[in-house]
This record gives structure tokens, sequence and C-alpha cells, in this order.
């Protein structure tokens, strides 16, 4: 049972419209749709979809609080790299997901005029880019005009890609293996709600990528692929003519997030700050996420000849980059700023918070640089 405080009245329509929506695109296939589709639609249907509605999602009166919101040194300590890098490209950031738009604000401050030419933001959200605007506006208005929202991939990029917990948003097929047989776990709706159901899975390339990914165990394993994520950093690769990306995000290795006691997956939910196990827990109202398997987002860029620059837990990209010593200018150690800062630093960094749980992933190309952010503690070798 989940104990989260109820939604209002308008939030609660706003649900059902939702559950309407997805339960006639159920009886119109046949009383069966992939989790892919029922994804894609309580996160991003039109007015409706978690991300496409007008809630508050982030902070402290959200469902989340992401590091951009923890605190300013996440992004000050992040600008670091990009400073770095930036004068090999021309000098274009662009950033996806960029939610309330507190990362941008906190980058451009950082920045000075002459470090940077545009900053991008890709973004489909309506409400999400009045809101990024208001932030901006706000805490960076003396660059706002070098920021320009893009509601669609340009043709090519040179400049540098950033993104912070970006891809644990994209929809995942989910798979069941028992022995050799491969199911795909899909959604039907079952007297008064939705319901997981197996459908086989007849396509020979997705069967065999199951029986080579999962782990043969003697109860059902149950997991996700991710071809949406490994589309998505393709299609960047092939259109980033010069300069670097950089994805922040939680998740694991290949062999950590196959590992056989993981027999349940990823996926998992998340409203007013509570963690939701029930997939179908309150539609449009919940974020859903999966977690990233690393070594595909790897493979991706490789096999779309970018260079993989560096992969590593967030605590150790940050200290890298020199976090405690922007720590230490927050104020006297035991002045509120810094307490508060440094309480910030600790959610950003232990290993029982954030720190281990988060991985910072890293491509280049026709760039050379050393890498701040990757100078001790890669761990590519476990790709």
């Amino acid at each position: 049972m989940n104990h989260t405080p109820s939604p209002d009245k308008a939030a609660l329509e706003y649900s059902q419209k939702l559950i309407n929506l997805i339960k006639q695109q159920i009886d119109q296939k046949n009383n069966w749709i992939s989790f892919v589709e029922y994804m894609q639609m309580t996160l991003y249907t039109p007015k409706y979809g978690y991300y496409a509605g007008g809630s508050q999602k982030f902070g402290g009166v959200g469902d989340f609080i992401t590091a951009p919101e923890l605190t300013p040194l996440f992004g000050q300590t992040l600008a670091g790299q990009l400073i770095e890098l930036l004068p090999q490209t021309a000098g274009n950031i662009y950033e996806f997901g960029a939610g309330t738009g507190l990362l941008a604000a906190t980058v451009l401050n950082t920045l000075t005029e002459n470090q940077f030419n545009n900053y991008y933001i890709i973004e489909l959200s309506a409400d999400l880019i009045n809101r990024q605007q208001q932030t901006i506006h706000t805490l960076a208005p003396h660059l706002i005009h070098k920021v320009r929202h893009l509601s669609k991939l340009p043709t090519s990029f040179d400049g540098i890609l950033i993104g912070n917990e970006v891809l644990d948003a994209m929809p995942v097929p989910v798979y069941q293996r028992l022995g050799s047989e491969v199911v795909e776990m899909g959604v039907s709706w079952q007297d008064d709600g939705f319901v997981w159901q197996q459908k086989t899975v007849k396509d020979l390339m997705i069967r065999q990528q199951v029986l080579e990914t999962f782990p043969n165990t003697n109860t059902p394993y149950q997991s996700e692929l991710h071809p949406q994520q490994y589309a998505f950093i393709s299609t960047l690769a092939q259109k980033l003519q010069r300069g670097a990306m950089i994805w922040i995000d939680y998740g694991f290795d290949a062999a950590q997030y196959y590992h056989p006691q993981r027999q349940q997956g990823t996926i998992i939910g998340h409203h007013r700050h509570h963690v939701i196990h029930d997939v179908f827990f309150r539609p449009g109202l919940t974020d859903l996420t999966a977690h990233v398997n690393f070594t595909r987002i790897a493979d991706a860029g490789i096999d779309n000849k970018l260079d993989l620059v560096g992969y590593t837990n967030q605590s150790t990209f940050l200290l890298n980059l020199n976090i405690t010593q922007l720590l230490q200018q927050t104020g006297q150690p035991d002045s509120p700023s810094y307490i508060a800062a440094a309480s910030a630093c600790h959610t950003l960094l232990a290993p029982h918070e954030m720190g281990e749980l988060f991985k910072v992933i890293a491509f280049g190309k026709k760039i050379d640089t050393d890498w701040l952010g990757f100078r001790h503690g890669d761990l590519c070798c476990k790709l």
C-alpha cells in the first residue's frame, strides 16, 4: 500500500482522463499494449501525461529532487568541465531535459559571456519551456539573450551536449525469461484497473537479445531492454560534427544491471517523494523511470564513431572537478550558507545517497583535452 498524500480533485480528474485514454488504446489492440506504449502514454500524452501536464514535479513540493535543485554547486562544478571543452568547439551548449531551468541558470551564471556563444535548450513541453524561461529570466537575466529553445533537433551539433536525468525517462520494453522461454510483459485491463499481461515474443532478434542479456535463473527473470536510449544516443552521435556529450543519470554497467538477484528489473515510480513500486499507481501523476544500462549507452556512442572519453560515478566526477573547493567559497564553516551547501554536497557525494548510484559518461569528437572530470577513478573497464 502506498501511503502518499492524496492529490486534489483536479489532479485525480486528469489522471482518470489519462486512464480512459490508455484503456481505449488497450481496447483497440485486443486488450494488450506493450509496456513501452503504456510508459509513453503515462509520461508524454499531451495535457495529461506526467511531463506534459502542469503539475509541480521538481523540488521540495514535487515528486523528486534533482541535483541542480539541491545546490548551485552541482551546476557550477559541471561548468568547470564545460569551460575546459568549449574553446575547441563553436561555443554552443545544448541541454536536454532542462526541467525547471535551474541547471541552465547556474551554468550561465558561472560562465562569462565570452566563454560561450549560445545555450540551446531542447524541450517539447510548453509548460516546462515557460518555467525554464521564467527561471533564467529571474536568476540569469543578463544572459537570457543567449538562450534559445528548440522543439526539434538541429541538423548538426558543434558544441557540448549535456543531460541530467534524461535517459531514465525514456520508455522501455519489459521482458521475462525462464530458461529458453521469452515473453514480453505488456499491459491489459482487468476488472477496474491495469495489470501485467504476457505475450510470446516472435521477433527472433529480440528473443536472441534477451537470451544473451538476461541471466538464466530458476525463477522468471524480468527486466528491460533500452532501444530508445540507444537510438537517441545514436542519432545525436550522427549529428555531432565536433564537440562532446556528457550524460548524468542513475544506472549500472550491464553486469550489474542484469545481476541474477535483480529479478524484477529497475522500473520505479516517484510520487511526492515516495518511491512507488506499483507501475500502475496514479497514471499521469507518478513519474516512471528505468535505470540506465551504461554499457548500452557506451555501445551507442562507439558504434557511431564517437570516442568514449570516460565513465565514473557522480561523486568521483564532481570531486575531480573540485566541488569541495567551491564549497569552501560558500562561507565560513559555521555560517548557515555553508552548512546548507555542505548538506547538499553530502547528498551529491555520499555512496548511500547519489554519489555511487548516479554515473557520468562522456563522449568526444574532434576535440583533445585532459577532461578533468575523469582524471581519477575512471570505470570504463567495467563497461
